[in-house]
């Protein structure tokens, strides 16, 4: 990540500055403005301690995590996988199917994030198709990535 981007969020991040990381999450950067906002609209606000697990492997899923401040330590099967900053995600997929996690996120300094529930998300891809139908191109591009990478 960027500088800029970095310094972007240490401050308190903006509703255009949310927007604009939402828009680079790779299942959201095809969608307008407009439904950018009704996803930022569906969205909230929720801190974590140091130490703090945010979402543990194989527990129940269906929220999505946005960091806008501080960074976590993303575990698979207890190995260190990755770390994740500001403009970072996690949990895009568990948003839309509900599956338990693949990692354990846990806190590695005070985090804050931007989060959205399944069950928030779910009107909105009912009422606003344009959403879903951008949402399913995103996910045939991320199979379609994965089907590349294996051959």
């Amino acid at each position: 990540m960027s500088d800029r981007l970095r310094r972007i969020f240490r401050a308190m991040a903006t509703n255009e500055q949310l927007l604009e990381f939402l828009g680079r999450v790779d299942l959201f950067e095809d969608l307008s403005k407009a439904d950018l906002k009704r996803i930022l609209g569906s969205s909230k606000e929720l801190t974590f301690d140091a130490g703090e697990d945010v979402v543990t492997q194989h527990g129940r899923g269906g929220r999505f995590y946005l960091v806008t401040e501080g960074e976590a330590l993303v575990e698979v099967n207890g190995r260190p996988n990755r770390l994740v900053e500001v403009g970072d995600y996690f949990g895009e997929m568990s948003l839309i199917d509900g599956e338990p996690r693949s990692a354990t996120v846990t806190a590695r300094t005070p985090l804050r994030t931007l989060t959205l529930a399944s069950f928030s998300f779910r009107p909105l891809m009912m009422k606003h198709p344009s959403i879903t139908q951008k949402l399913l191109v995103a996910m045939t591009r991320r199979v379609r990535g994965m089907d590349r990478d294996s051959i």
